[in-house]
């Protein structure tokens, strides 16, 4: 059993084993290029927990395009989109059975044309959500691949004949069973499915149904989408022999399914005839196995794509704490990787994990205003594209969920299955997903203080947290010291400042300081310094800088922290964040 939550907690978080040193790839590209990409700041909403406009109690487009101005107030320019594409919804519309109309619980496509037009005219760009690793069981192309042996769309999935006996183990991140292949008696035979058994793995061996998701991409591209998300698309390309791979793999699956085959080769057809005929942004979800992975993918000497996605650091965070170290070397790590060469995203937090300020920093009452802004000036002081989850600006935490009756996730539900199945404790499994559940971070967005948080007028499709009437964005408007409006100050900073915050040099101080994160941005001449407390606690930092003209730019405190001057150390107050101009 622990095996297994192993390998499904790989693959939620997909941490990268970096076996492989990094080696410096040809054609350098110089990581100071402007682009527009690397200039946004990227909010992720979550469309079905955002704002419900019709009383079903699921958000929907109508709902998003009345907040905008909120949206819009945020500073934000760029804006992630979930999957809003038709879908039975057996993944909350990453089955898509429909890539060209709008689900039925979200609106028209006339409803996504005026939210687009919407967010143009305020000058923010659209990313959406691109599905093609798999597909819905109900997609017609499904539909007809297992209808028979000989129709012509049976090579857009994966197929293996009975009669060549069970086909070779592969492992499956939320089938109850941990099986990937499921029988068909239709034409009996197993088509394979990495996720559940209602999302068949699409075929990117077959030309045909590459062809089909380039003219899918052209069709929203044509719309004026502003860029691609590829959904899982680390494991699209597959050895379709379907080699026996060693007893225990699925300990270290993403070795085994990331990066495989032909991956690159697929990627520079769909640069070459999609992505470098619009000025769109490209990301694909994961990055590989390695550095030299990431780069293949991001590096523009290679025309693939621009930004890596990377799962390393989000891995960090357990319930039984995380080290602070371990945060640093990460993300330093990450940074000097991509010094020079190529683009990273920088996120702790999407759709795919809980709550920032409940993972990551510290959700009580006393603390949970300060380190939510604490993580929220990391995100953004970092270099990369920061990605931000929407809710997390107000300190939203996790649900605090205590049946499985509250839950909604597939993989949740199917794993507390397995586990009543084989008799495992059921209480200790609860108890786990309060912490690291998907369901956490899917809780609808807190708008006020009325009934279901101003989300909807109806029954809300999953709980709203229970602290909502204290922790909400009305209130936090009105607040000048909310999570809110730091988060719109930061910003503002980063938006003023992109000569240094997005493009400038990263430099890690105080190595060794098991609390504090210390670093500074420079760029031409100009210095910030940052600093970060990720303790419920007092600590020092030893920072070894002249701090004599230094000025304090923005904290989460309202009195500065104690600077020694002549010995360079500044102490920071419990989840203390401040960053200075030197």
């Amino acid at each position: 059993m622990k095996q297994r939550m192993q390998a499904l907690f790989l693959f939620m978080f997909c941490p990268l084993f970096f076996k492989n040193s990094f080696s410096q790839v040809n054609s350098p590209t110089n990581i100071t290029d402007k682009k527009w990409w690397k200039e946004s700041i990227v909010y992720q909403i979550y469309p079905r927990s955002f704002k419900d406009s019709d009383g079903d109690g699921i958000g929907d487009l109508k709902g998003l395009l009345s907040e905008l101005d909120y949206v819009k107030s945020l500073g934000i320019n760029a804006v992630w989109l979930n999957p809003i594409y038709s879908s039975p919804n057996d993944d909350n519309g990453y089955d898509v059975s429909d890539y060209r109309s709008i689900m039925h619980d979200f609106g028209t496509m006339a409803d996504f044309d005026a939210l687009l037009n919407g967010m143009h005219e305020r000058g923010i760009k659209l990313v959406m959500d691109l599905v093609v690793n798999h597909s819905s069981d109900e997609h017609e192309w499904f539909r007809q691949s297992r209808s028979s042996r000989n129709n012509p769309y049976r090579d857009y999935y994966h197929w293996w004949n009975a009669e060549n006996g069970k086909p070779p183990y592969r492992y499956s991140l939320f089938d109850v069973n941990g099986d990937a292949w499921m029988y068909d008696s239709l034409t009996n035979a197993y088509y394979l499915h990495y996720f559940s058994r209602k999302q068949p793995d699409l075929n990117w061996e077959n030309p045909k149904l590459r062809g089909e998701v380039y003219d899918i991409m052209k069709f929203w591209a044509d719309k004026g989408v502003d860029g691609f998300r590829l959904d899982a698309f680390q494991f699209a390309a597959k050895d379709t022999t379907f080699p026996i791979f060693p007893q225990g793999f699925e300990k270290n699956f993403v070795l085994y399914y990331a990066t495989q085959g032909n991956l690159h080769g697929y990627l520079q057809e769909m640069n070459k005839e999609v992505l470098s005929k619009y000025n769109v942004m490209s990301v694909a979800e994961g990055a590989g196995n390695s550095f030299t992975d990431a780069h293949n993918l991001v590096d523009a000497n290679r025309h693939e794509l621009n930004m890596a996605y990377a799962f390393d650091g989000v891995d960090i965070a357990r319930p039984e704490g995380y080290s602070v170290l371990h945060f640093k070397e990460v993300f330093t790590r990450w940074d000097s990787a991509f010094a020079n060469n190529g683009w990273l995203s920088v996120f702790l937090a999407n759709h795919d994990q809980a709550r920032l300020v409940s993972r990551f920093g510290n959700d009580g009452p006393a603390f949970r205003e300060l380190s939510s802004k604490m993580l929220s000036t990391f995100i953004l002081t970092m270099r990369g594209t920061p990605y931000y989850y929407n809710g997390d600006e107000l300190g939203m935490t996790n649900a605090g969920f205590d049946k499985i009756e509250d839950y909604r996730d597939v993989q949740t539900l199917n794993e507390y299955q397995h586990q009543k199945n084989v008799g495992g404790d059921l209480q200790k499994f609860l108890k786990r997903k309060q912490f690291e559940s998907r369901d956490n971070g899917r809780t609808p967005f807190q708008w006020n203080g009325s009934k279901n948080a101003g989300f909807t007028s109806g029954t809300p499709w999953i709980a709203v947290n229970k602290n909502y009437k204290n922790i909400h964005a009305a209130l936090q408007e009105k607040d000048p010291n909310s999570c809110l409006n730091y988060f719109k100050s930061l910003v503002k900073l980063r938006n003023d400042n992109k000569p240094i915050l997005v493009y400038g040099k990263y430099t890690l101080l105080d190595k060794n300081n098991p609390a504090v994160y210390a670093y500074t941005r420079e760029n031409e001449g100009q210095k910030m310094l940052i600093l970060l407390n990720f303790s419920p606690a007092n600590a020092a930092a030893s920072i070894q800088l002249k701090m004599s003209n230094a000025q304090l730019l923005l904290s989460n405190y309202k009195a500065a922290p104690f600077v020694d001057k002549e010995k360079s150390i500044i102490t920071l107050k419990p989840y203390q964040a401040v960053i200075y101009q030197l």
